[in-house]
């Protein structure tokens, strides 16, 4: 048997995988505020961006959590913000890896954590909710992608076997000269097992427990109304929030409703908090 390294498994003598090369602004983010005066619990958000997509999709999202004084952690999701190739090599077994560790790493700083998502960054938010519910206090999904209602997937398995790629379907937003970083292709390897990780998180919705907000924009042309309706009907959480993303395509967080979304991410974390800490106020996050 040939020796492989204890850590990356890859045979002796071969030569490493090469480091992909990161689009200028697709880059991973995080902030760790300073330690306030107060004795208040310190508040972690993990935010996920979606299939195909990048960090650029969510960073305002994440920076207006962080201007309210909020911990928060941007990963780039193995295979994305590089090259279609890379994200043709990866599963989403790997995505829900890195999301989990930065989750833990978020977690080992704070008191309270929280998991929010773009599109298949919602549904791994969702499964984080589930398999990690001990480091996760609440979930903020902008239109989880957990269907995608396309009557053509039925023809993926043979597709799979002609071509490797389709037409990309990144900046799905109403408001003019804005972008996500995203693909221009699709990897259909990759948009297999994103399949298969839908359908495991659409099974487990009554798993999730936690405070939850979903918003959904009715406008969406990627990812179906009926997606959010699913997980709004399925969650097992007593406190389930609906909002409509009235004036936004898909990628909302980059869209007329941002403020919108903001909002009503820092209300529910006030009140993940609050339901923790009854007395105790966090700094930056309105009552």
């Amino acid at each position: 048997m040939p020796q492989r390294h204890p850590r990356t498994g890859r045979r002796a003598g071969r030569p490493p995988a090469r480091t992909p090369l990161v689009v200028r602004g697709a880059e991973a983010w995080s902030a760790d505020p300073p330690a306030g005066p107060g004795d208040g619990p310190r508040v972690g958000v993990l935010v996920l961006h979606g299939f195909t997509g990048s960090p650029a999709s969510v960073l305002p999202w994440a920076h207006a959590l962080a201007d309210a004084g909020l911990a928060v952690a941007v990963p780039r999701l193995p295979g994305h913000g590089t090259d279609v190739r890379d994200l043709d090599r990866t599963t989403w077994r790997d995505w829900y890896s890195l999301a989990r560790a930065d989750l833990q790493q978020l977690r080992d700083r704070c008191d309270v954590t929280l998991v929010a998502g773009l599109s298949m960054g919602g549904a791994l938010a969702l499964r984080l909710a589930v398999h990690e519910r001990d480091l996760v206090d609440g979930v903020a999904v902008v239109n989880p992608a957990v269907l995608l209602g396309d009557p053509r997937l039925v023809a993926l398995p043979v597709l799979r076997l002609l071509r490797r790629t389709v037409p990309g379907v990144a900046d799905d937003i109403a408001m003019p000269g804005r972008t996500e970083l995203g693909y221009d292709a699709v990897p259909l390897r990759a948009l297999t097992s994103f399949l298969g990780l839908m359908a495991e998180v659409r099974r487990d919705l009554p798993l999730v427990t936690q405070p939850t907000l979903v918003a959904s924009s009715p406008q969406d042309h990627l990812i179906p109304p009926e997606s959010s309706r699913v997980v709004r009907a399925g969650l097992g959480s007593a406190d389930v929030r609906d909002v409509r993303l009235e004036r936004s395509y898909h990628v909302a967080t980059l869209d007329h409703d941002f403020p919108l979304v903001v909002e009503e991410t820092l209300r529910l974390v006030h009140d993940v908090v609050d339901g923790r800490t009854a007395t105790t106020p966090v700094a930056g996050v309105p009552a």
